[in-house]
């Protein structure tokens, strides 16, 4: 199935061309392992629109579990090298055409590579790195995942 993607041409920042969502999990849909109330629905509402994948180190084993009704692939991570595994992720699917949303560290190149990155400072916090790294912050998932349903809000976000 050809997902339909988001196109949106943003003053002084460019014509974004997304296809794909890449999100962390634990700190970015999940708290302690425990997804974030209101995160299934909104994926389920980007899911015809976007490819979604959830890759992450799974700290806590429940990732498969708790995403098994949602429309992703999810990749659990094996490298000891997480942050280059992430970004290279990323560059496989088509940099330019990934939204990535994060909190830690290992999330800093994914953000970095991607068209469009997206950190969030949730409960966990945030690592500094990944914040330099993205083009826009959050105080929460649901606003970021509310922004792509809105594609707009990039706009009064990223113009120059």
């Amino acid at each position: 199935m050809t997902k339909s993607g988001i196109t949106i041409d943003i003053p002084g920042f460019g014509e974004l061309k997304l296809h794909y969502l890449v999100m962390d999990y634990n700190g970015t849909l999940a708290v302690d392992g425990s997804m974030i109330p209101g995160v299934k629905e909104l994926l389920a509402e980007l899911s015809p629109v976007l490819r979604l994948y959830v890759i992450t180190a799974d700290t806590f084993g429940s990732a498969a579990k708790n995403l098994q009704d949602v429309d992703c692939d999810l990749k659990i991570l094996r490298s000891s090298n997480q942050q280059a595994e992430k970004a290279e992720f990323v560059g496989s699917l088509g940099r330019h055409s990934v939204v990535a949303v994060g909190n830690g560290l290992n999330d800093a190149l994914m953000l970095k590579n991607a068209a469009l990155g997206i950190s969030l400072i949730q409960k966990e916090g945030a690592s500094s790195k990944t914040i330099i790294n993205s083009d826009i912050v959050c105080t929460g998932v649901i606003d970021a995942l509310e922004l792509l349903k809105n594609p707009r809000r990039l706009t009064a976000t990223l113009r120059k």
